[in-house]
């Protein structure tokens, strides 16, 4: 008797590897999905997969400015598989995407709309206001959003492409613009082999000896590109407002700095203000910090907040980031309303400075909290998923046998 075929899933994504957010899911995903899928991806790049489960399509990227680099990506990995299906037989029961990256995807996981993103930051979109000298890289931008928000409301409003979310915010920003609802939500799951209280309790001495934090020092930390939207002008002035306490700052970001740098020297904390480079290994700042501090201006989810959460750190997000939907407010961590309230910002930090009881609850809760949320079940809802759809895209006679095979078995399929 042979073995029925795994379902063939496609996977349509420009690179993939464990350092950025939307792609670290998939790369999740993807590895739990290999046990039950024949998985192809079709990829420019591909690390921190096994490909002995999986099958990468290598399609070659182009040098060169983004937008004709992602212009070429995208027109290729339709050529690549229309190839495939041709002249290999490689014909695909599910086609899925993280973002608009084709046009027949069955599955999109949407991480950040592009439509949103844009009417947010449309004033440092405009020339006026910037350095000629910025003018080129703001041109290209706004060709490469204005391509990207039309591929938007391309592919989401296709009623036949069933689309996924990683937070209720990024749901009902969705809905305004494809006029649908009702999107399954997957948040992120936590590593909990590596981001725990116990790993986070042992790397902490040497983590801030290597820093160079002294004894009494009290470290914020904050980890993410983009830092004008993850927060820094308001934790700037947050810290701003409290000279008197011995509170640094820790940015962790591979973003250019020589803009924030100067939004530091205005404000005369260059002292209490360090830029960081990222690390494979960013649990060794979780353990070195005392508290994060993720005020978002927009932020679907973002991981560090969660990792941090993990290691068993309290921490202070705002309203606007899509992590906050996994928070208690004053339980298992903390959540500023408004993400511009420097003030009340500056109330919630000096609060978990002056109180190490409060700390240390708020600590505990948070990894108590984020146990809930594994890769595993994130991954197991997801195949639980995809196995619908295809139900649904059986044809009637095969979806009228596994009625037939299911009611022999004694399982109905009535609720």
């Amino acid at each position: 008797m042979t073995e029925a075929r795994r379902p063939r899933l496609a996977v349509v994504s420009p690179f993939l590897d464990k350092h950025h957010g939307t792609e670290r899911r998939v790369v999740e995903w993807v590895s739990w999905l290999a046990r039950d899928f024949e998985i192809h991806i079709y990829s420019q790049r591909v690390e921190d997969v096994d490909l002995s489960q999986v099958v990468w399509h290598r399609i070659p990227a182009l040098p060169g400015p983004h937008l004709f680099g992602f212009l070429w990506w995208f027109a290729a990995n339709h050529v690549w598989r229309i190839v495939d299906a041709r002249f290999r037989g490689l014909h695909y029961d599910l086609v899925f995407s993280p973002g608009a990256n084709c046009l027949d995807a069955d599955v999109v996981s949407v991480h950040i709309l592009f439509f949103e993103y844009v009417r947010q930051n449309r004033e440092r979109l405009r020339l006026a206001g910037n350095a000629p000298r910025m003018w080129l890289r703001i041109l290209h931008r706004k060709l490469y959003y204005a391509l990207a928000v039309s591929l938007e409301r391309r592919v989401y409003r296709n009623p036949r492409t069933t689309l996924i979310v990683i937070s209720r915010a990024t749901g009902s920003q969705l809905a305004k613009l494809t006029g649908r609802g009702d999107f399954p939500v997957f948040y992120a799951g936590v590593d909990s082999e590596t981001f725990n209280p116990q790993k986070r309790g042992a790397l902490r001495p040497a983590a801030r000896e290597s820093l160079g934090l002294p004894q009494g020092q009290f470290a914020l930390l904050l980890v993410g590109n983009d830092w004008r939207n993850k927060g820094v002008p308001v934790l700037l002035e947050a810290l701003d407002q409290m000279r008197g306490l011995p509170i640094c700052l820790l940015v962790v970001s591979r973003e250019e700095s020589s803009a924030c740098l100067a939004l530091v020297k205005k404000r005369q904390l260059e002292g209490r203000v360090r830029l960081l480079p990222p690390r494979d290994d960013v649990e060794f700042y979780y353990a070195a910090a005392d508290c994060y501090a993720g005020p978002s201006m927009q932020d679907s989810y973002a991981r560090p907040p969660a990792e941090a959460m993990a290691c068993g750190l309290p921490v202070i997000v705002s309203a606007a980031a899509g992590v906050s939907e996994t928070i208690t407010d004053g339980e298992d961590g903390l959540i500023l309303n408004d993400p511009t309230d420097a003030q009340t910002l500056a109330g919630m930090i000096r609060r978990l400075y002056v109180d190490e009881t409060l700390r240390a609850q708020l600590g505990e809760k948070a990894a108590e909290t984020t146990r809930r949320y594994t890769w595993e079940k994130n991954c197991r809802d997801l195949a639980a998923l995809f196995e619908e759809i295809l139900r649904r895209k059986a044809p009637p006679a095969a979806q009228a046998l596994e009625g037939k095979a299911m009611e022999a078995d004694g399982v109905s399929r009535k609720p």
